[in-house]
């Protein structure tokens, strides 16, 4: 569903891109992952055919109205807590299909990343890492699409499903690992616009007009190679990956059940997508559902909003499970920060990165864990506290990676997550 509840600042309005406008990836040098994985063990890692999926709840999912509630307090707000499959685990009540599949999945309740901005937090949680005007760090899909996905993949490594925007490809995430790594936007599931072959264009002409593209591409490369160029070269490949594909786009090819488990709603249509994408070898895909930045009547739109999320999300692990990709997928919920203790008088909750919650299961994931805790009215960490830079430690750890080793970057040592940080072991399996 759309919503009008944010505050309208201009930090909150997402830019919109053009399909290949801004793909090119400033400093692409020679790197590698040579002190992270030894080649023997990086194809280890990859037969093992492991994946991410991270659902985004962006503006700020409320962490008492999903997976920390303070019922009964003043902070709390109107909804109870409800037991969950895990004996002594209680969640909102707005969330009681999720709520049945707690036994698969664990919670960290003790996140504070110390910033109460959407860009900032949102890196934070996507990178590791606090914004450093000296180094752009790569998104956790990027490095993963670069670390996982199968080199002779016919689709790209990081697919994100937006819930608006445009389709197209997104530099910025990939930092200097290069175009190749960076995500691909599927606007409201779609492809990217204009790829498809024109009905009035014959595949015999389609072949040719492509072979010449590539010949004066690789003309042009000889004299004045460059960022830009490779990294326009890389996207449109990937496009025409992504539209080789396009009957994974079909979701009439799922039963009329599946179809109505994951929901007759956007966000049911872009998981049921997501599950397809994994299923099809995509190393990392991201879905977004949104708006929660609710800085007005708070309770009503996580009421409704949270209803969509819950039933598809349960059914999502629950399909997982029973195709026997769960225990390879890392499954993610995570915003870029939480909302007010303190409800304010347009009944809402404002920005809030002291004290949020995040859920996880599947691959590497300790099944029923409940890590770190708040105090009473949820205004601070007691337990526990921990960072964006060991959430990034956690998932790298779950996936049977280092994050303790280097790749390199134009010759530079560069650690994969924040040396100053650590895995959060309470929770790996």
């Amino acid at each position: 569903m759309n919503a009008n509840y944010a505050c309208n600042s201009s930090e909150h309005t997402m830019s919109r891109r053009r399909f290949l406008a801004g793909t090119a990836a400033a400093g692409v040098g020679v790197l590698g992952f040579k002190d992270m994985l030894s080649p023997v063990n990086a194809e280890e890692i990859r037969r093992q055919d492991k994946r991410v999926l991270v659902i985004f709840l962006a503006g700020g999912v409320s962490q008492f109205e999903c997976w920390d509630p303070k019922p009964g307090t003043p902070t709390g707000g109107p909804f109870q807590a409800i037991p969950t499959s895990v004996p002594g685990v209680h969640i909102s009540e707005l969330l009681p299909h999720t709520a049945l599949q707690m036994h698969r999945m664990a919670l960290v309740r003790s996140i504070n990343i110390n910033t109460n901005d959407h860009g900032v937090g949102a890196y934070i949680m996507q990178t590791g890492r606090r914004q450093n005007p000296a180094e752009r760090y790569p998104h956790l899909g990027s490095a993963v699409a670069k670390l996982l996905n199968n080199e002779d993949s016919p689709l790209p490594g990081y697919i994100h499903v937006s819930p608006r925007g445009e389709s197209g490809f997104n530099r910025n995430d990939s930092a200097f690992l290069g175009p190749r790594y960076a995500s691909v936007t599927l606007a409201d599931g779609n492809p990217p616009p204009n790829l498809i072959r024109p009905a009035t264009l014959t595949e015999l002409a389609d072949q040719e007009r492509n072979a010449l593209r590539a010949r004066i591409n690789n003309r042009f490369a000889q004299t004045r190679r460059s960022a830009d160029t490779e990294a326009y070269t890389n996207s449109y490949g990937q496009a025409m990956q992504v539209i080789r594909r396009r009957n994974l786009f079909d979701l009439n090819q799922e039963s009329r059940y599946f179809r109505d488990r994951y929901g007759n709603h956007d966000f049911g249509r872009h998981m049921l997508l997501a599950r397809r994408m994994l299923e099809a070898g995509v190393s990392f895909v991201k879905v977004t559902h949104s708006n929660y930045d609710t800085h007005h009547e708070n309770f009503n739109f996580h009421l409704e909003q949270l209803g969509e999320f819950d039933k598809t999300f349960a059914t999502l692990i629950d399909d997982l499970e029973q195709r026997g990709m769960l225990e390879k997928t890392l499954v993610v919920v995570m915003s870029e920060f939480g909302r007010t203790p303190n409800i304010n008088r347009n009944y809402g909750r404002d920005h809030w990165g002291a004290s949020l919650s995040i859920a996880m299961a599947g691959c590497g994931i300790r099944p029923g864990a409940v890590i770190g805790a708040t105090n009473a009215n949820g205004t601070a960490v007691t337990e526990r506290q921990v960072n964006g830079g060991h959430l990034f430690h956690t998932y790298f750890r779950a996936l049977g990676l280092n994050p303790t080793r280097n790749f390199h970057h134009e010759g530079r040592p560069i650690p994969m997550a924040d040396p100053q940080a650590s895995a959060i072991t309470e929770v790996l399996a």
